[in-house]
Formats: structure tokens, C-alpha cells, sequence
């Protein structure tokens, strides 16, 4: 963590990088957000006292926290708290909106991306799933798609999808939406209401504890069969314990999963440091040290995958220094053969500079 912040932010870098120092101190080279992001001070410190008053007896409001991170996750994609379902998984709500659907409805998907997105479709053999390249996805929305599913961000390379055309391909076709923005929440400024449904886990970006995931739906909620409503799922849910449930809840938590509340206790102070921050600065800072990184690849001679404009680098054929760099103290992904370095707030200049001396040896 030692070294110059990117000052792509001058006015505030002051402010932003006090709070940075206060929240992280990575004991290594730690450029793998894409993978898991790390934990700031403060949700760690919440987690320990949820942890440890419920040993003792005397558990915190740890439904509070759900309601706190639901509330704060809907300001960051800028929905209201009532369109914002809590959960632990993509796969989940990628498989309840693949119930959603009639028998032979068309699912178009990205090549290559995202399992936890894509496959939940492929497991309804009665669904028509097409995928095309990334950059095609806009153009192959027909009259006969019935949902178009993609990542903001690829988590193989860091290619930020169309978004904007992808919607209107979409609407002109009557086609819903569906994006998950697991790779992309919390650098990038999201508008979850343009999309019918978006996605997103809080253990990469938005440095939460794993357990936490997202799920924002319309104001109409989208015609989702509440499969696996349980107790949480009640409009009123401590009188919902017992038999089947009289009145689910008319707003998405009716698509609430049991929450993982040691995780929450956390994450709804991870998401406040975010909304301190500011999305927009911590863009600055990810896409200053990404850039600095594609520059020093190329002064090496490697060219990595082109994705413009995301704070995540992948470099074919580096891969299997993955491991000697770990061993060395640098922390980055193998993904498919290529060199995954992904850079977030908590990273400097010298972490780049320090990949790259390693990679030039």
C-alpha cells in the first residue's frame, strides 16, 4: 500500500487517500479484486462484534444490517431500496429469472462469459440459449429474444460491454434485460433502472464479505415466481414462521434469501466507505493505475487484451507466472492462460511498478 495514489482525482485525493490508508493495509502486492476484493477496517470490525456478541448471548441487529446494506446498495445503481432483493448468489437469481421464462424462450449470452450468469439458462433444456462475441451482442437481438443476459464487465478480460445499445436492441425487440454487475459495481457508475433485472455479489468490487449478493428488479417485479420464498419473504416476516406464508412481501425482498448475517453486519459498512469515496474518484484512481500498467506492458513488448476504459488488464500467454509471482508476494489470476491484474482503490502506482519490474525479469 506504500507509494503515490493516482492523482486523476487532485481535488480530493487528500480525502481519498487518508481514508484508503485507514481502512486497508495489504501485507503483499494485492492486485486481485477481479478475484475477491479485500476487506476494509471498518466491516471487519463490525463482522468481529456481530461475531462475538452473538457468542456471548447478546446478538447485534443484524437485520438492520440487511436493511442498511439493501438501502446502500440501491443508492450506489440508484434504485429505491424497495427494487433490491438480498442474497448470496448470482447462480440463484440467474436461475429464478430462467424460471421466469416460457418453454422455448431465447437467452442471449456473451461467449465466454460468466458461468454463474449464463448457466442457469443452459440448465433449462426447454430454453434456446444463444451466445455471440461480446461486441455482437446489440446487433444479434431479434424479434424472437426474449431476454439478453451479460456482464458489465467480463471477468475473464475486463471487456465492458454496449450497455446502452445492448438496452435499446433490446426494447426495440421487446426483449428484458438482465446484466450482471459483479465486475463492475463499485468503479463504475451503474443505473440499475435502465435494465430489467441486474445482479451483483459484494466480494470483488464492492469489498464486502462473501455471502452478499444483490438482485434489483422493476417496480413490477418483473413476473419472478417466488421460488424459494421463505420465512424472510413474508410482507410481514416474524409472523411468517410458521406454515405456509399468508402475504409476500410487495417489494423485492419477497426474493430475499436467508441472509447471511455476519456477512451483512459487514457489508453495509463496506458500502458506506464506497458512497464516502465516490464512485467517480475511485474510477479515476482503478483506470490511472490500469493505464499506467498497459503502458509498461508495452514498453516489455505484451499487448493485452483490449478493454479500454476498465480497471481490469488481462495478458495472453503470462499466465503461468502466476504462481512465481504469488510466491514473490504479488497477488494476481490465471484466467485462461492470461495474466489477470485487476487494480482497485486500495492500490498505487508502486503496486503497478512492481508487477511490472517482476514481469521484466
Amino acid at each position: 500500500m506504500d507509494g503515490e495514489f493516482s492523482e486523476a482525482h487532485s481535488g480530493s485525493m487528500d480525502t481519498f487517500e487518508s481514508l484508503v490508508r485507514a481502512e486497508f493495509a495489504a501485507k503483499n502486492t494485492y492486485l486481485n479484486t477481479a478475484s475477491t476484493g479485500l476487506l476494509p477496517v471498518r466491516a471487519v470490525t463490525a463482522m468481529r462484534t456481530a461475531v462475538e456478541s452473538a457468542a456471548a448471548g447478546d446478538p447485534t441487529d443484524m437485520f438492520g444490517d440487511v436493511e442498511a446494506s439493501r438501502a446502500a446498495f440501491a443508492r450506489l445503481v440508484g434504485v429505491p431500496a424497495g427494487r433490491v432483493a438480498a442474497g448470496a448468489s448470482v447462480a440463484v437469481y440467474s436461475g429464478l429469472i430462467a424460471a421466469s421464462l416460457p418453454a422455448g424462450a431465447e437467452v442471449l449470452t456473451a461467449e465466454g462469459d460468466f458461468s454463474s450468469l449464463v448457466n442457469p439458462f443452459h440448465v433449462r433444456a426447454d430454453l434456446k440459449v444463444r451466445s455471440v462475441p461480446l461486441e455482437r451482442i446489440a446487433e444479434s437481438v431479434h424479434p424472437g429474444t426474449a431476454l439478453v443476459a451479460v456482464s458489465a464487465a467480463q471477468s475473464a478480460d475486463g471487456r465492458i460491454a454496449d450497455l446502452p445499445a445492448i438496452r435499446e436492441a433490446a426494447r426495440m425487440h421487446g426483449a428484458r434485460t438482465y446484466v450482471d454487475a459483479s465486475q463492475a459495481a463499485g468503479w463504475l457508475a451503474l443505473d440499475a433502472d435502465a435494465y430489467d433485472y441486474t445482479a451483483c455479489v459484494g466480494f470483488k468490487w464492492l469489498v464486502c464479505p462473501r455471502g452478499v449478493a444483490f438482485l434489483v428488479v422493476p417496480e413490477d417485479l418483473g413476473g419472478l415466481p417466488a421460488l424459494f420464498a421463505g420465512w424472510v419473504a413474508g410482507e410481514r416476516p416474524w409472523d411468517a414462521c410458521y406454515g405456509p406464508i399468508d402475504e409476500l412481501a410487495h417489494s423485492a425482498r419477497r426474493f430475499d434469501e436467508s441472509p447471511a448475517l455476519f456477512s451483512y453486519a459487514a457489508a453495509r459498512h463496506s458500502l458506506e466507505l464506497l458512497a464516502e469515496l465516490g464512485v467517480d474518484a475511485i474510477r479515476a484512481h482503478d483506470l490511472a493505475l490500469a493505464d499506467r500498467f498497459r503502458a509498461g506492458l508495452a514498453a516489455l513488448g505484451h499487448t493485452p487484451v483490449p478493454s479500454p476504459g476498465a480497471p481490469i488488464v488481462s495478458v495472453p500467454g503470462l499466465g503461468h507466472r502466476q504462481g512465481e509471482l504469488s510466491a514473490a508476494g504479488i497477488e494476481v489470476s490465471d484466467r485462461a492462460g492470461n495474466l489477470r491484474a485487476a487494480f482497485h482503490l486500495y492500490n498505487t502506482a508502486d503496486d503497478v511498478d512492481r508487477l511490472l519490474a517482476a514481469l521484466s525479469s
